[in-house]
């Protein structure tokens, strides 16, 4: 939780347990390697955009749909993933989510047109949703050391996914850009198999969530102005994401270190960094100094040579690491809905975001030049701190009047997504 200095609150901080992050059950660790594999699939691409648009003779507007497909259809499937395991169960909903995964990231592997590519990665986007939401809402409920420790677990399986996503893009797709779609179905397979065989079915919830629970929880103050900033914070992270690999213009292998290097900054600050800072200086003033340093680092970017474009690329990780976690607690402990309602809302609203920025940032260069995508993702980070300072009051204090209400919640509600 939050408190009224914008800080974690008192006995639930990211530091709780001294380790105990690393005692979990089986079924905890095969949700988390799961989610490893299924945040590998974001970045994968990566390095192999440039080989993409060359095989399957795309401009990079045209394949930066890939991204577009996947997040615009994981943010609509935001609203069913509720409806759909407080129905169904968690296990069976992480089952089927795995299920379309392999099959999807199967079918990209076949592919013979940009088209059929962008369609299959939408099917994986769908796929992705259902077991990402709900993962977070197993690893939550069934990990030792509190919400803290399970809140760190996910964000280490986030940092770790997103490190080694575009590692073994580029070691697959330097053969072919085919082999990784094909490599992560087949470790989704085996994530598939994991989970079927050590976590239990998950008791369903006591009331079912409607379609329309996420968008009524977006009413509380606090979590729509979480869910507004992480909007403009998102349109940033993705640009960098997306739109970097066509600037940087290098090999699979080259590209691929280098948002392995990435990534790894993206786990280390998220994981081990950002829970001391949020403690020392309190959670919104590290998420809004973050944001202003992200925003003046992809200016840099824009701006400066190759080397200071690799660097800067590399840097962002930092940010992009602190600001994931900072985010994340916001938007499960900000407001009075269940967690997995409250999640689902909020990820509706950012992953729009995130379809956005690969398609316009390309576009932008279209209509201008090449430094301004960069120029409008520093703005959009900046935006999203104006938007931390001018809402900090519903970010904090509301959220320290309803952590009562949260602990009672949690054991009955926190599998509805």
């Amino acid at each position: 939780m939050i408190n009224s200095t914008g800080g974690p609150a008192e006995g639930d901080t990211f530091d709780a347990g001294g380790g105990s992050i690393l005692r979990q059950p089986k079924a905890v660790w095969a949700t988390a390697g799961a989610s490893v594999v299924a945040f590998m699939g974001i970045g994968l691409v990566d390095p192999i955009l440039p080989s993409i648009a060359k095989g399957l003779d795309a401009t990079p507007s045209q394949v930066s749909l890939l991204f577009t497909s996947y997040f615009l259809i994981t943010a609509v499937a935001m609203l069913v993933t509720g409806f759909v395991s407080s129905r169904i169960g968690g296990k069976k909903t992480l089952l089927l989510g795995l299920a379309l995964v392999v099959v999807f990231a199967g079918l990209a592997g076949t592919s013979g047109s940009v088209g059929e590519l962008v369609g299959f990665r939408a099917g994986w986007g769908l796929g992705n949703a259902l077991f990402v939401s709900t993962a977070l809402a197993v690893i939550v409920g069934a990990a030792a050391g509190g919400s803290a420790a399970a809140i760190l677990l996910y964000e280490s399986a986030l940092g770790l996914g997103m490190a080694c996503g575009p590692l073994l893009g580029a070691l697959l797709g330097n053969a072919s850009w085919r082999y990784p779609f094909f490599g992560t179905a087949f470790l989704m397979a085996v994530g598939f198999l994991c989970i079927t065989a050590f976590l239990k079915e998950q008791p369903k919830p006591a009331k079912k969530t409607s379609l329309l629970d996420p968008i009524k929880a977006l009413g509380h103050p606090g979590l729509a102005s979480a869910a507004v900033s992480a909007f403009f914070y998102n349109y940033t992270f993705f640009t960098v994401l997306a739109f970097t690999p066509f600037v940087l213009n290098m090999t699979p292998y080259k590209s691929g270190a280098v948002f392995f290097c990435w990534g790894l900054l993206l786990a280390v600050f998220s994981v081990i960094v950002a829970p001391r800072m949020q403690a020392r200086f309190g959670s919104l003033k590290v998420l809004g100094g973050s944001l202003v340093l992200l925003a003046a680092d992809v200016l840099v970017l824009g701006y400066g040579d190759h080397t200071t474009a690799v660097v800067c690329t590399i840097l962002s990780g930092a940010f992009i690491g602190v600001n994931n976690t900072v985010y994340t607690e916001l938007a499960l402990g900000v407001s009075d809905a269940p967690r997995p309602v409250a999640s689902a809302g909020y990820n509706f609203v950012r992953w729009f975001a995130a379809a956005a920025a690969p398609y316009f940032a390309p576009k932008i260069e279209e209509w201008s030049d090449i430094h301004i995508p960069f120029v409008v993702a520093a703005i959009t980070a900046a935006v999203g701190a104006v938007v931390v300072f001018v809402r900090r009051d519903a970010l904090s204090h509301e959220a320290e009047e309803l952590q009562p209400k949260h602990a009672a919640e949690d054991s009955v509600t926190v599998f509805a997504n």
